[in-house]
């Protein structure tokens, strides 16, 4: 599936719906370059799920928890991860298999530790169209899910 953003309201209402409609246990891996709109989108998806606090990136910290939505909420940005054992030392286990909604940045660091077939999102630009306009594309996600 690919959808066209105008704007950043437009790529916030989009992670919104999903966030609306994401079921305990599923996991989004949202790829795209810097500055395309990962934490605007990860915003509205947080958002969708009930949670109210201001949701950043966790660059530093591998993955922020929240807990005050419908499920739980786990926001991972692996792009410091230098050996796939940092993820077994923070009990990623826990995280993928458990009852929370699982968001994962950079994903293709850490393809081996993920389930099957995760719900894809991938964000970019396209300047010549306008400097907000992005063009997002889902792939896996269950029909009706959005």
């Amino acid at each position: 599936m690919i959808i066209e953003s105008h704007n950043r309201e437009e790529t916030f209402q989009l992670g919104k719906r999903l966030g609306e409609n994401a079921k305990a246990g599923d996991i989004y891996c949202l790829s795209g370059d810097l500055g395309t709109g990962k934490t605007v989108f990860t915003q509205g998806f947080a958002k969708g799920l009930g949670i109210e606090e201001t949701v950043s990136s966790p660059t530093f910290t591998i993955v922020q928890e929240y807990e005050e939505g419908r499920y739980p909420f786990y926001h991972f940005d692996v792009y410091r991860i230098e050996d796939i054992e940092e993820m077994y030392e923070i009990g990623y286990e826990d995280y993928f298999f458990g009852e929370g909604v699982c968001l994962i940045e950079w994903s293709n660091l850490i393809k081996e530790l993920l389930p099957d077939k995760p719900v894809e999102i991938t964000i970019k630009k396209e300047l010549d169209k306008g400097f907000d306009y992005r063009i997002i594309q889902i792939n896996n996600l269950e029909e009706g899910r959005i």
